[in-house]
């Protein structure tokens, strides 16, 4: 079975997530649900823009919500041309086995000025979970 992708266009930019559970890294008899998911971001648009950072707002299926605010992705701050891409995967424990996350990126222009891209809000969801978020 194939992972879901979850898709959202902002000023020409696109970012597309695929979300993974992590069976190898998770222990239910604990509350340890890790997922990983991976992030492209295209542009789209016809001007060079640069990845600044990240604001991300995680929600378990407590309606526990947790931000994550902080520089870059994965320790860079990428610079996207007109039709070029980043991608880069990272990763999320849950206490619960469901949850969600969404949020946005903040990009910097050629001429300086900054702007949000969102991130689209996608599902950490097992299959054999009692409750899901969406």
């Amino acid at each position: 079975m194939a992972n879901e992708a979850y898709e959202a266009t902002t000023h020409g930019v696109l970012v597309r997530v695929t979300p993974s559970f992590l069976a190898e890294h998770s222990d239910p008899q604990l509350g340890r649900f890790a997922w990983s998911y991976t992030v492209e971001i295209e542009n789209h648009g016809h001007e060079t823009v640069q990845l600044v950072s990240r604001h991300w707002i995680i929600t378990d299926a407590m309606n526990r919500v947790e931000e994550v605010k902080g520089p870059g992705v994965v320790g860079e701050q990428p610079i996207l041309g007109p039709r070029e891409a980043f991608r880069y995967t990272s990763g999320c424990p849950l206490a619960t086995p469901s949850g969600a996350m969404r949020g946005s990126y903040r990009m910097r222009g050629p001429d300086g000025h900054m702007f949000d891209v969102a991130i689209p809000e996608f599902s950490l969801h097992l299959p054999l979970a009692t409750r899901s978020m969406n």
